[in-house]
């Protein structure tokens, strides 16, 4: 087979594993790490169209970032990259929690930096040249190619928050209480899949894009690239040592690996562990072996490429004068009963004590512990403070047409629902919905997790609230439209 089009595409990959002890991040406990159980990479996708309609497309195993750390990536891929828009360069993160932060923190109270890891300073200036140099590697390697789609299918995210009978929802709740009513959403097995192919219709590499964040490892004390890893290591070893994997997070703010309902009971891994990266990146690899028979019927060497980008404003979620008041009472008896730090202690204390527990899952700490709830509280009064000096919410959107195929970017942990409202309204022939892109906002829930409460659905958890998703699937269904206009 042989075909030449207008499409180029050049691909790369780079290693962005800390070779220093890091401070594990994502959790609100500091894990020094202990070793490495999987190398963490960015790997990076250019596309060019004839006419010169030109994207690059960057995943990186990261938990999540600012936009200001895309900013400066940017910034030095101007003077290091000729003859591309830096602002068409885009990084979505896979939201291992098993990764250094980047993002500079203040250094107050358990956000303090430990003094015998490696800086957030200078893994972040590690970090943004690796991905300058993947970006200008991937631009430099652009050649003719094609691009197919398909629609795969694996058993990976669940929904993690348990909804109980007194209208309450918390994240990794107990299934087996007697007033346990059920999971609050759904979850979405469909891997969206969109490979490319050299000009004799040899796979070259794929986008893979999944409603699940790649947080098997995310209690452990080992680097990992998680199940992302996992299935691009499986996929090398299937395609050859130079097939590359571009792993999106679709819309997964309520997702995780692991099946609540059905408990820990033994019949697969308990999916907090090495064992489930392994299963999961098992289901992912027969994924993409089932669907590229379909995806190579159809290569396009030529399809259309648009990119647009531009900024959303959305209404941040707001604090009420209720809100307010309950949250300064909270807060007042939290503090009166015991200082921040010596909650903090406690807290550390029981994640040690749930560690030690043999045989136990995690999650190991409680999100209804007294040092949890006073951050809160504290971050409710913070809200209620500044919102109406900063009413919106100002974010980066990108969306990307590749022939049948559109992307559409938000920074979020977007809740499950947005992401079919999305897909269902599309005009694409599949719609690839990419989270956790070009920033972070936190999480943005649906009305029902609003009214529920819980980690995940609280105010001070994200930005923007229900009525904000809603107007950001309007405005990507809008924006999708166009680039089929």
């Amino acid at each position: 087979m042989s075909s030449s089009g207008s499409l180029r595409i050049g691909w790369a990959e780079i290693d962005v594993t800390p070779e220093s002890t890091i401070d594990l991040w994502g959790q609100y406990y500091h894990r020094k790490s202990r070793g490495i159980h999987s190398r963490l990479s960015a790997t990076a996708l250019a596309v060019e169209s004839e006419g010169g309609a030109a994207s690059v497309l960057v995943s990186v195993d990261s938990a999540g970032f600012q936009s200001d750390f895309q900013d400066e990536v940017r910034t030095a891929l101007r003077s290091r990259v000729g003859g591309l828009d830096a602002g068409k360069v885009v990084l979505n993160a896979t939201h291992t929690h098993n990764a250094p932060g980047v993002d500079l923190i203040k250094g107050i109270g358990w956000l303090k930096e430990l003094p015998d890891v490696m800086p957030i300073r200078q893994y972040r200036g590690f970090l943004a040249d690796r991905i300058c140099t993947a970006v200008s590697e991937a631009w430099a390697a652009r050649r003719p190619a094609g691009v197919g789609n398909a629609l795969g299918h694996a058993r990976v995210g669940h929904c993690r928050r348990a909804v109980y009978y007194n209208r309450t929802a918390e994240m990794y709740g107990l299934t087996d209480r007697d007033d346990f009513a059920g999971m609050e959403g759904g979850e979405d097995s469909g891997v969206d899949l969109l490979f490319t192919f050299d000009p004799a219709g040899k796979p070259v590499g794929v986008i893979l894009n999944l409603a699940c964040p790649s947080q098997v490892m995310e209690s452990t004390y080992l680097v990992s690239s998680d199940f992302m890893g996992e299935t691009r290591r499986r996929l090398k070893e299937r395609f050859g040592a130079d097939f590359r994997v571009l792993a999106q997070i679709g819309a997964a703010g309520c997702q995780s690996p692991r099946d609540l309902a059905r408990g820990y009971r033994g019949a697969e891994p308990d999916f907090w562990h090495e064992d489930g990266v392994t299963e999961i990146g098992r289901r992912l690899l027969a994924a993409v072996e089932e669907a590229l028979p379909r995806a190579a019927a159809r290569i396009d060497y030529s399809p259309a490429v648009r990119h647009t980008a531009t900024t959303v404003s959305l209404p941040r979620r707001r604090a009420s004068e209720q809100d307010r008041a309950a949250a300064q009472r909270e807060l007042a008896a939290l503090t009166a009963a015991q200082s921040e730090d010596t909650a903090y202690e406690s807290f550390c204390e029981e994640v040690r004590r749930n560690e030690a527990i043999p045989g136990r899952p995690g999650p190991y700490d409680s999100k209804l512990h007294q040092f949890v709830l006073m951050q809160n509280a504290g971050a409710v009064l913070s809200r209620w403070k500044e919102q109406d000096r900063r009413p919106t919410f100002e974010l980066e959107a990108h969306f990307l047409r590749i022939g049948r195929v559109a992307f559409a970017t938000n920074p979020f942990e977007l809740f499950l629902d947005f992401g079919h409202q999305i897909k269902a309204r599309s005009a694409a022939q599949q719609t690839f919905v990419v989270q956790l892109c070009a920033g972070t906002g936190g999480y943005l829930p649906t009305e029902r997790a609003e009214s529920l409460g819980g980690y995940g659905g609280l105010i001070i958890n994200g930005e923007v609230g229900s009525a904000g998703g809603r107007q950001l699937v309007d405005r990507s269904v809008s924006e999708i439209s166009a680039l089929f206009g």
